[in-house]
């Protein structure tokens, strides 16, 4: 159980522990907004979110990159109804907006097989950007061949089953302001 506070439940789940708190989060996403508009001093930028695990971080992020972006989101599925994933990668929801000459930057609440990012970063290749890269809140560093190496990266993450600031168990926890193991 979560020391010093009460620890939320959803169906009989309990949290186990704070991995990163709401200040250590908003400092991090900060410095991130900053690294990100050094790095995209030209050209449009075009920030495409990874749904749904991603969105309160993106939402966190663009408000911290100081130059003009465009946003748009994605929507993949590769699990089908199996708890691990196939990788046979189908977009649910494709971007609207037009890839082609602009800077990509794929946002990823976790990045952990790599599987689902790979089949992405291939896809997203075939429509012709100027630049691809990827920001990731957590990285697991478990992923054995990723196409892709995030660019950017909040936390290194430990490999415990994590929750909150987007990220869910069964669609719950996602609204958390802090990440928290449920191992």
């Amino acid at each position: 159980m979560l020391s010093g506070t009460a620890s939320p439940k959803t169906g009989g789940t309990e949290l186990k522990r704070i991995v990163f708190d709401e200040e250590t989060i908003a400092r991090r996403v900060r410095e991130l907004g900053q690294e990100i508009t050094t790095r995209y001093s030209d050209g449009e930028l075009l920030v495409l979110g990874l749904l749904k695990g991603s969105f309160i971080f993106l939402s966190d992020l663009v408000r911290r990159i100081d130059r003009p972006l465009q946003v748009d989101f994605l929507v993949a599925a590769s699990y089908g109804a199996e708890t691990v994933s196939s990788g046979n990668v189908r977009l649910l929801y494709d971007p609207e907006t037009e890839l082609a000459g602009k800077h990509i930057l794929l946002v990823e609440d976790i990045v952990d097989t790599g599987r689902t990012l790979n089949r992405l970063v291939s896809l997203l290749k075939e429509r012709g950007p100027r630049s691809l890269e990827i920001c990731a809140l957590l990285h697991k560093h478990i992923a054995e061949h990723l196409a892709l190496e995030p660019a950017f990266i909040g936390f290194d993450a430990p490999k415990a089953f994590l929750v909150g600031y987007g990220l869910d168990h069964a669609q719950n926890f996602r609204h958390l302001p802090y990440i928290a193991s449920l191992t």
